[in-house]
């Protein structure tokens, strides 16, 4: 009981403390009204390393983040955008619903995130002019091609549309992997899948944040290739073959076996 009174204080301090930062970060966007991507990513930039702080969230880098081109990675769940964008000015593409979400959908808007709708193929094209615009201006673009998160013990297939837009576009396309680890005892039944990850239509963001932030211990380690990805089919009319090989660029970063193949 003891030990469930501290992870509970501990968790309402640090979720005080992250409500604060996020308060803090809507109202310098609601004043200062950033105008350019570079200014966007900039804020973003900041906020990430504040709130990834209060989180107590220690990183380890393997590669260099890149100033410009296209960073494709897995994707476990929320917190794999605060750990990318604390590394540096970025932009990122995400499915259109999380513009919805309040206050959070604002705040992801004005830091210049590209949205794409899942399922809507046109989508991808609309977010073409959004993508050249990030790439002129010298911003990294972060995508997370599975689509979805999951509890990271795979890689999902990657979805082709936007890939697609990307090779198009001749930007070129990095991979990256990231993956968490507990340097900490956080009690019985606490895993990266079950409670870190967040995955699963039954999972509510908010309670899933306040449990998180009373997590000790949690390290993040972002892999980043040295080279682009060496395409064989970079044309748009491969794009499917494209996204294969972008996944298998991610999964051999990782050193993670192609369930999806072994299953089938």
């Amino acid at each position: 009981m003891g030990l469930r009174f501290v992870k509970f204080l501990r968790s309402s301090v640090r979720f005080v403390q992250l409500t604060a930062i996020f308060v803090l970060g809507g109202l310098e966007l609601a004043i200062k009204r950033p105008v350019t991507r570079e200014q966007r990513a900039e804020w973003l930039h900041r906020f990430a390393l504040r709130a990834v702080k209060a989180m107590g969230i220690a990183f380890r880098v393997d590669g260099t983040f890149h100033e410009h081109g296209v960073i494709v990675s897995n994707h476990l769940g929320y917190l794999d955008i605060m750990v990318f964008a604390a590394q540096g000015r970025c932009v990122f593409v995400s499915k259109s619903e999380l513009a919805d979400v309040p206050l959070i959908g604002w705040m992801t808007t004005m830091a210049g995130t590209v949205y794409v709708s899942r399922g809507s193929g046109g989508s991808a094209i609309r977010a073409r002019g959004d993508l050249r615009a990030a790439a002129d201006a010298g911003l990294p673009i972060v995508i997370f091609p599975e689509g979805t998160t999951s509890d990271g013990s795979g890689v999902l297939p990657f979805r082709s549309g936007l890939l697609a837009q990307v090779l198009e576009a001749g930007q070129s396309v990095t991979a990256a992997f990231v993956s968490y680890r507990l340097t900490e005892d956080n009690g019985p039944g606490v895993t990266i899948g079950n409670n870190l990850a967040f995955w699963g239509d039954d999972v509510q963001l908010f309670p899933h944040i306040f449990g998180l932030v009373g997590m000790r211990g949690i390290e993040v380690n972002i892999r980043i290739a040295d080279a682009p990805i060496a395409f064989t089919a970079a044309e748009v009319a491969h794009r499917k073959q494209a996204a294969v090989e972008a996944r298998a660029a991610v999964m051999q970063l990782g050193g993670v076996e192609d369930a999806v193949a072994a299953g089938s």
